[in-house]
């Protein structure tokens, strides 16, 4: 039932729609929904006791989703009743669940207030949670006068060489470059063309990514290991497309799971 009602994509989404800018004031309904969160987590365990492998199941997978859930309802909650300071104060405690904090900085990410550039830029580094990394690097894009490009390109730098993180924090990064849109990262882009990763999806393809930018900034499509000199011309309808899709997605934040 849980699977055919599709509730966990359902309960993702309506929290992603209630941690933006243009959301009302669900302060009682998050209540609610954290309330029943609580008591089924309380219920869950007892009702998958047993050794067979519904229950098992249950344990393994249902169990974990409905814990990120609820932490992830709670921190909207946060949001909703305390505002920014609020999120700010669960981020900073260190007792509190990593999913919580994790959630809670999300949600700040979404809302990126001009004065918030500070916490964001502390996970900037390469000691940082992968998670909270990705999520500043994402917010990023929202603080072109703080020098948050230059931030991204000394992140990515640090990463080059740690291809697991490099993987998940690239697409965020580039995205947040392609938003920023900032000439200094020419000379970066332009290393990426013949340096860079390249990948079948344009929005995981680092080469791709540095010839959209690269065109941005000259009008030229120049040779990459992907498109050599002679074939610049094909390459032309490609990077359009790849193009378009960023626009669709420059203002998308991409939660990851956080255990």
């Amino acid at each position: 039932m849980w699977s055919a009602r599709s509730v966990d994509a359902m309960a993702w989404g309506a929290l992603g729609g209630l941690r933006g800018r243009g959301a009302g004031n669900f302060e009682r309904a998050l209540d609610e929904v954290d309330g029943l969160l609580l008591r089924l987590l309380d219920r869950l365990p007892v009702l998958a006791a047993s050794p067979d492998p519904t229950a098992v199941h249950l344990r393994t997978f249902v169990l974990p989703a409905l814990e990120r859930l609820q932490h992830a309802a709670a921190a909207t909650l946060v949001g909703h009743r305390y505002g920014v300071a609020g999120l700010r104060t669960v981020i900073a405690d260190q007792e509190a669940p990593l999913a919580r904090r994790y959630f809670a900085f999300l949600g700040l990410a979404e809302l990126h207030p001009p004065t918030e550039w500070p916490v964001f830029a502390r996970y900037l580094t390469p000691g940082a949670h992968h998670a909270f990394q990705g999520a500043a690097a994402e917010a990023a894009r929202f603080y072109p006068a703080e020098g948050a490009a230059g931030r991204l390109v000394e992140l990515f730098d640090a990463v080059r060489s740690d291809l697991h993180l490099r993987t998940f924090l690239s697409p965020r990064i580039l995205e947040s470059l392609y938003v920023l849109q900032d000439p200094a990262t020419l000379s970066f882009f332009r290393e990426l063309l013949t340096a860079g990763f390249t990948d079948h999806d344009p929005e995981r393809c680092e080469v791709t990514r540095a010839l959209v930018m690269v065109r941005r900034f000259t009008g030229r499509i120049e040779p990459s290991t992907k498109y050599p000199e002679v074939e610049l011309e094909h390459a032309a309808q490609a990077i359009a497309e790849a193009e378009a899709a960023f626009e669709r997605s420059r203002g998308v934040l991409n939660p990851v799971v956080v255990i």
